[in-house]
């Protein structure tokens, strides 16, 4: 049962966050259900479980979760706003894993019996890690878009995604740091950082910058500790 929650909740993370463009959430924002690539996002979420899951047994479960899917996407975009696009997202997120947690207890409980070449442990730091990146950087954009970033930054220009990979990267090096049990190693990394973004924040005479720095590095480290302590506590429970 825990391997299947388990693959189901990566084929999650890989459709929503890793095969879904941008282009394909604007279209689907401007015309809603008239969108074509609404219908090809769920096909990419119920093909993508079958291929984690590869038991066709379980066509039941996954053309469930498939269709709950399309429900939950269907209702944020009809309800979404400009005010309420933030929440809507965390919402929709919260509700697509409930989905999944439920319809697995639903419908195999007691029945299901997995065989593959990775066990839990590693499947869960597979998930942590993918998590990380990418769903990660898209959840701090969903948090950040109060703020208009272009006009707060409109005189510090840098590469282009440059503070999204190093945001990656930060917290990957936070997670196996933490994984490793090195937490002062943790510690040497957040010193480092503010190091290096000490000539930002003191060249800067606008006080938002600052604010909006340091939000974003308390943001990232925060949820790569969290992340690697529910990894240590996961490991030791399955």
């Amino acid at each position: 049962m825990t391997l299947l929650l388990l693959k189901l909740i990566l084929a999650h993370l890989i459709g929503d966050f890793f095969l879904q463009p941008k282009k394909w959430v604007k279209d689907k924002e401007k015309k809603k259900l008239a969108s074509l690539w609404l219908y090809a996002h769920i096909l990419i979420h119920v093909v993508l479980m079958f291929l984690i899951v590869w038991d066709a047994s379980y066509w039941k479960l996954i053309l469930s979760i498939g269709l709950i899917h399309f429900v939950i996407d269907a209702l944020k975009l009809l309800l979404q706003t400009k005010k309420n696009k933030r929440w809507l997202f965390f919402i929709d997120q919260l509700l697509h894993v409930i989905t999944i947690f439920g319809l697995a207890t639903f419908f195999y409980r007691d029945s299901y019996e997995f065989v593959f070449t990775f066990d839990p442990k590693q499947l869960i730091l597979i998930i942590c890690i993918l998590f990380l990146t990418m769903p990660t950087s898209i959840i701090m954009g969903i948090v950040f878009s109060k703020w208009n970033l272009k006009k707060i930054a409109k005189d510090n220009e840098s590469l282009k995604d440059a503070g999204k990979y190093i945001g990656i990267l930060e917290r990957l090096l936070v997670f196996a740091f933490i994984a490793l049990d090195h937490w002062e190693a943790v510690g040497f990394l957040i010193t480092a950082k503010s190091v290096f973004r000490f000539g930002d924040i003191s060249n800067s005479k606008e006080r938002q910058l600052t604010e909006y720095i340091l939000i974003g590095t308390l943001l990232s480290f925060g949820i790569a500790i969290l992340v690697g302590l529910l990894y240590l506590s996961l490991i030791n429970y399955v």
